[in-house]
């Protein structure tokens, strides 16, 4: 077979994450595609932004290969600028809202991004991480949620999409690097997981098959997509099933609950703080949420309580405990609806496209209730970290792919993570896993919202301490937060100290950021002494 021949074939054979729109929109071309704001697109209207879009970027000189980063919140051209990058082979550089300049710097430079698409209340952010030196040529202004006016002298989306708008014809590979996706940093600096479009392409089949995806969901976007379960857990899937979608930037308790009811939101996804969040709003009880079907949650651990108020809340709502990492497209396992109290607290089976283990150190599968770390085989791993051979080295040490996360099987194979290796407490020459310290507190009526860190002591080494969220209405003490764990697990688990706040450190994913609270405490000599008083938020 000669060579023209073989690139005919490999081009009609095309299957890429920017294939996925164009034939949705082939199928489609009249249903709502997404919606955010006053914009609103169908899937012939953004097939067609995204052509004009692909086209301005190659006048601009990115072509294949290049990298964009993008530091924006939700918007309708976030989306869009996902699958043009996607059509033209470009690679999508996600970046974190929340990060200082000297952070944005690090990943700008790190992956050799040549172009950064701003939004507009991130432009000086933006701005400032360039002028610290890396390869970006060109800041791009992206529109959001709220009308904006664009700076003078900047280069606009709209700019971007004053050309031709006819169908373009780059040919990229599903072994072609889609996007290089920083990890949430919880070491001293994030890594770029590189995923191929086959990569997340299989994730997409995974998350549709296992968390019964389908085309005529209505789905809202309210966690950031710069990460990885909103992005390709959520809208990819939708995108390629054709499903409709409605954006927003503003993940709050009243704010999403208000769409759901305006746009008869079937499904939607939200990490628990989110859904404890929603459960604690005055207007959860006011807010017609009869059309909400799926329910989805993830990025963290749901406590068992607040599952089984959920499901007396919300009867009707079937939900999906997904649980994964960015190195795996991400979605790895899956807790079923028809498991959610038969196998609470678990992070199911593996999805269709994942084989999932749970080992000791020497990567021999560990007995029933044992505690090991879950490693995994599948086509939806990354390729490895950007410029990073060493760590890609130990990732994929013994020949598969080690998460960095603690778990246990069950008689049935039913997976259910006790903690990350790195939040692991040493108390006393014991291992507790903060996980069930949690699910114990959570029992307390008065508790809203717990994490359980190990904070140096010289007698304990690491002391567990409790760190307290307390209900509006309730009134709490240590002691009968201490109290209460003393007659539930061994005495060594049992927290030395209570800590009451009004609020848990989160990211924007909605995500605990217990490093933030470990460092927070650090040197306290009054830690769980500060506040023995009754307590109400």
């Amino acid at each position: 077979m000669n060579d023209s021949i073989s690139i005919t074939i490999s081009a009609t054979r095309g299957h890429s994450i920017g294939d996925v729109l164009r034939r949705a929109a082939t199928r489609e071309p009249g249903k709502l595609a997404v919606r955010c704001g006053a914009a609103s697109w169908t899937y012939a209207e953004l097939e067609h932004v995204c052509n004009r879009l692909g086209r301005g970027l190659l006048e601009q000189g990115i072509g294949k290969g290049d990298r964009v980063a993008v530091l924006s919140r939700n918007s309708h051209a976030f989306v869009a600028l996902r699958f043009s990058l996607a059509r033209i082979g470009a690679i999508l550089v996600p970046i974190n809202f929340m990060l200082n300049p000297d952070e944005i710097n690090f990943i700008l430079a790190n992956s050799g991004a040549r172009m950064l698409a701003t939004g507009a209340d991130l432009i000086e952010a933006g701005r400032a991480a360039v002028a610290k030196g890396c390869a970006v040529e060109k800041l791009v202004w992206l529109p959001g949620e709220e009308a904006a006016a664009p700076p003078s002298g900047m280069t606009t989306f709209e700019d971007l999409q004053d050309v031709d708008g006819s169908a373009l014809e780059v040919p990229v590979d599903g072994r072609d690097l889609a996007q290089i996706v920083y990890t949430s940093g919880t070491e001293s600096l994030p890594k770029g997981a590189m995923l191929t479009h086959d990569a997340v392409m299989w994730q997409y089949v995974s998350c549709i098959i296992d968390g019964g995806m389908e085309a005529r969901d209505k789905i809202l976007h309210a966690l950031p997509l710069y990460h990885c379960a909103q992005l390709d857990v959520f809208l990819g899937p939708a995108i390629y099933l054709g499903s409709s979608g409605v954006i927003t930037a503003k993940p709050t308790a009243e704010n999403i609950l208000a769409l759901v009811e305006a746009h008869g939101i079937t499904s939607f996804f939200a990490p628990p703080t989110i859904w404890i969040a929603m459960l604690r709003s005055p207007a959860f009880d006011k807010t017609d949420l009869s059309t909400l079907e799926k329910g989805y949650y993830g990025a963290s651990i749901m406590p068992v309580e607040v599952l089984l108020e959920l499901q007396r809340r919300l009867p009707k709502v079937k939900f999906w405990n997904f649980y994964g990492q960015t190195e795996i497209a991400p979605l790895a396992t899956v807790l079923r609806p028809e498991d959610q109290l038969r196998k609470a607290g678990s992070a199911g089976k593996p999805v269709v496209n994942v084989e999932t283990r749970v080992v000791n150190s020497a990567m021999e599968e560990v007995k029933v209730g044992e505690i090991g770390e879950i490693v995994h085989r599948s086509p939806q791993l990354l390729s490895g970290y950007y410029n990073d051979p060493a760590k890609t080295a130990a990732g994929f040490a013994g020949g598969w792919f080690h998460s960095g996360d603690l778990a246990t099987v069950d008689e049935d194979g039913y997976i259910t993570v006790v903690d990350r290796v790195k939040d692991m407490i040493k108390t006393g020459g014991e291992n507790v896993a903060s996980r069930e310290v949690e699910e114990v507190i959570y029992r307390l009526p008065g508790v809203s919202e717990v994490a359980v860190v190990g904070l140096p002591d010289p007698r304990w080494i690491e002391a567990v301490t409790a760190i307290v969220v307390v209900k509006n209405d309730a009134v709490l003490q240590e002691d009968a937060v201490i109290g209460h764990c003393a007659g539930s697990i061994a005495p060594f688990k049992v927290p030395k100290r209570v800590i009451f706040v009004d609020s848990l450190p989160k990211n924007p994913s909605g995500k605990l950021l217990k490093r933030e609270l470990r460092t927070r405490y650090i040197g306290s000599d009054t830690l769980g002494k500060a506040i023995q008083k009754d307590f109400r938020t």
